[in-house]
């Protein structure tokens, strides 16, 4: 990934370079040598300003140091870059593609896809360079159509058959949720290298589709490709989402066959694998042996014990990450409060989602809201569970209101569970399943006058067609 540069203006610059002396005659050194030293946008300014002085502003492999320290270094700014590049009166391909690059990592994509639409209506013809950093900004965009429209420009100049283009352009697809065209393009391929291969199995696997990934990777290895790292981490990945246990293991012999270096990427793959598959101890080894650990390694850990019920274990390695220099995020906390749910630590559970915004930094999201709502609910909390609903700065989802209910109907909660099937018929009229457990609960007490009404309702269907319907009885 590029540097980010900075976005906006600088101060006019104040420092000054200086040139050592010759045994004669000081000798300036060519601007474009000076520029590659620049260190500071400010010093990048000065060098302008001595070529608009010098009349050198016009010398293409100068300006194409300023504008490539301007759009793609951590102290840049791309405003300026983009000036540095109105400024050259014939700014050649290296220039466009430098700041089109700068600007598809920036924080406004939708600014490198304008600057291609303005390449194009000036005749600037586009190179097997430029859809590489076009690709960039439309999958930050996710923009399906955008990844359409760069297609078409690929086939328009010739390059739909260019390997490092067409993986782009995969990946592009992918990300932005149009992996049915993505998946038509590589089967278009005539040919494809092992990078194709690799960007369609991790398209898959990004996307949840497991299946597909681990049948593409069989099928690739059949093809006789050497799987490489990428490959295999996103073939690690798919056999957790699928429970693939078998695969995964033969995956994990054959790292230590190929003599693989077990990095943090694969690691954490191999420990994410385990875990999630309810294989604990080989997921504890393969994160015991790894040298160096990330967050997502920790999280990895923290979630799968979580999840197959050691939440006592899944809160030590918590309190164990919080000596290293290892600093939480907000997957780390679903993974520790998705433990407290599995303890019932409501109070410990409470604490930590209070402190979230306080003492970690960590604005809740719906995940640790939906978190909460389960902890109370089987807590007994029906009531404080529904109000924390009511405070969201979201709108709950049928998960969330699923959980509420699911609580409703363990504690006999009938009046809250009322209120909550009311709100999940609204967001899905055909969820009746919500209508059987609030009739059960209705049978529970003896309430069968409600039993009745309520199966009535779902034989007509009189709860989608009418708005405002009740699950209340009108008093006499």
């Amino acid at each position: 990934m590029f540097r980010r540069p900075v976005i906006g203006k600088h101060p006019s610059p104040s420092s000054h370079f200086t040139v050592r002396p010759a045994h004669t005659q000081p000798q300036r050194p060519h601007l474009s040598l000076l520029a590659d030293k620049c260190t500071s946008i400010r010093q990048i300014q000065q060098i302008h300003a001595q070529m608009l002085v010098s009349a050198t502003i016009h010398d293409n492999f100068a300006a194409s140091r300023l504008i490539s320290f301007s759009a793609l270094s951590l102290d840049g700014d791309l405003i300026y870059a983009s000036k540095l590049l109105k400024s050259v009166q014939q700014p050649n391909m290296f220039m466009w593609n430098t700041l089109l690059r700068g600007l598809a990592v920036s924080p406004n994509p939708r600014e490198a896809v304008l600057l291609y639409v303005k390449m194009c209506r000036i005749g600037v013809t586009p190179g097997e360079h430029t859809f590489p950093f076009l690709l960039k900004a439309c999958s930050s965009l996710q923009s399906v159509e955008s990844c359409k429209q760069v297609h078409t420009q690929v086939v328009k100049v010739g390059l739909d058959l260019d390997f490092h283009v067409v993986n782009n352009l995969i990946r592009g697809y992918s990300v932005s949720s149009g992996l049915m065209h993505a998946r038509q393009l590589f089967d278009e391929i005539p040919e494809r290298n092992i990078n194709v291969w690799t960007t369609m199995v991790c398209g898959y696997a990004q996307n949840d589709r497991a299946e597909d990934a681990l049948a593409l990777f069989n099928q690739m290895v059949a093809q006789r490709f050497e799987p490489n790292g990428p490959s295999l981490s996103s073939v690690l990945s798919a056999c957790a989402q699928a429970g693939c246990l078998d695969m995964g293991e033969k995956i994990h012999r054959y790292l230590i066959e190929k003599g693989f270096g077990i990095g943090v990427i694969l690691g954490t793959a191999l420990v994410n694998m385990y875990a999630k598959n309810g294989a604990l101890l080989m997921a504890r080894n393969c994160f015991n042996n790894m040298p160096q650990k990330n967050v997502v390694t920790w999280n990895a850990m923290i979630s799968g014990l979580a999840v197959h019920g050691h939440a006592k274990e899944a809160l030590e390695f918590f309190q164990e990450l919080e000596k290293h220099t290892v600093k939480p995020n907000d997957s780390t906390f679903v993974g520790v409060l998705t433990a407290c749910c599995h303890a019932g630590m409501v109070d410990f559970g409470r604490k930590i989602f209070n402190s979230l915004r306080n003492v970690y930094g960590i604005e809740p999201s719906i995940q640790h809201y939906g978190c909460m709502v389960d902890l109370l609910g089987r807590g007994g909390m029906v009531l404080e569970a529904e109000e924390l609903i009511n405070r969201m700065p979201w709108k709950a989802d049928l998960k969330i209101f699923g959980a509420l209910l699911s609580a409703c109907s363990s504690h006999g909660n009938i009046e809250v569970a009322e209120r909550v099937v009311k709100k999940m018929v609204v967001l899905d009229h055909d969820n009746h399943g919500v209508y059987i457990v609030l009739s059960n609960m209705y049978a529970n007490v003896g309430r069968w006058d409600d039993v009745s009404r309520l199966r009535e309702i779902m034989k007509d269907g009189s709860l989608k067609k009418t708005p405002g319907w009740s699950l209340v009885r009108d008093k006499d």
